[in-house]
């Protein structure tokens, strides 16, 4: 790497070497105490060369060097076009279904168009649910910090 190894390091460059880590362990490269002797290691450093102990011995082919940030993998799965982002919208699109269905429902029953209550339930809801998709959207794919 071409950084200074006595600056200091942040979360970002600790969830690479995590990821890195966890990529060695499923290679068959560190044993499970091997594992966790090193992310003692990772989470205990302060500058970069430090969280270099926690790789020197370690072979790069094979090993993906920019993981996503662990806040990137949470927006990542949300993001609409994911399973875990329909996942996320199944149960308001059933919400909306159902609500709706009462009110046309009630409103047949009583004549005329009632108070649009399911705005409560589908608005907010649907909101929240519109932002994080557009944090997912705009999240870059690498970390490049």
């Amino acid at each position: 790497m071409s950084h200074d190894s006595t600056l200091r390091i942040g979360d970002t460059e600790r969830e690479h070497v995590v990821a890195a880590l966890g990529q060695h362990l499923s290679l068959g490269h560190l044993t499970m105490d091997e594992f966790e002797s090193r992310l003692d290691t990772v989470y205990t450093a302060g500058t970069h060369r430090e969280l270099d102990a926690a790789l020197v011995d370690l072979p790069t082919e094979g090993v993906a060097t920019d993981a996503p940030s662990a806040t990137q993998r949470r927006l990542r799965a949300g993001a609409p076009w994911t399973p875990e982002g329909w996942m996320l919208r199944a149960p308001w699109a059933l919400t909306v279904t159902i609500c709706l269905v009462i009110w046309v429902s009630t409103s047949v029953a009583q004549g005329h168009p009632l108070y649009f209550w399911p705005f409560w339930a589908i608005g907010p809801w649907g909101a929240i649910l519109l932002a994080h998709a557009a944090m997912a959207h705009n999240q870059p794919l690498i970390d490049r910090s």
